[in-house]
């Protein structure tokens, strides 16, 4: 865990890295995507008495300062993760819900064609694309042919890595 980088980022800013800023970011990266109101649940683990609002104050600030950052990964709160991770897509599946990160260069071709096409330059850090992840592709492709849609087994062990290019979170 990397505190004492967060100290001097927080420092060279005109900041101090105060107990409850410290317990948001280990709880950010500790649960590397997650909502408001569960690193609200991680940071009372250690310090019952912090409540929402300085949550969600502290998450503003550190967005503000680079230290992290949010995507929205379906309706309902965003999803905050550390900034200094490198950037990347997420991919929501529908069906499980599991968020399958890729690194940015995966859209390349996408974004030079909007840039070409309407001069738009992309921000996708806060980009998100719905579909089914190929566990539950795979499990669906299995019931529409008529096998055992739960062959697979519950961890949905195929193909988790996305062809080597993409990580769970």
């Amino acid at each position: 865990m990397a505190t004492t980088d967060w100290k001097s980022d927080l420092r060279e800013r005109g900041y101090r890295l105060t107990p409850q800023r410290q317990l948001v970011l280990e709880a950010v990266d500790h649960l590397e995507h997650a909502t408001p109101d569960e690193i609200l649940t991680e940071v009372r683990r250690t310090a019952s008495g912090v409540n929402i609002s300085t949550v969600y104050r502290t998450l503003e600030l550190l967005e503000e300062l680079g230290l992290v950052s949010h995507a929205h990964l379906g309706h309902g709160a965003p999803t905050y993760h550390l900034a200094d991770r490198h950037h990347h897509i997420h991919m929501v599946c529908r069906d499980c819900t599991d968020v399958i990160e890729a690194d940015v260069s995966v859209a390349d071709a996408f974004t030079r064609q909007l840039r070409a096409d309407f001069g738009f330059d992309t921000d996708l850090k806060h980009f998100a694309i719905f579909g089914r992840c190929a566990s539950c592709s795979a499990r669906q492709r299995a019931g529409e042919a008529g096998g055992d849609p739960g062959r697979l087994g519950g961890d949905g062990a195929a193909n988790r890595s996305g062809e080597g290019r993409a990580r769970r979170s």
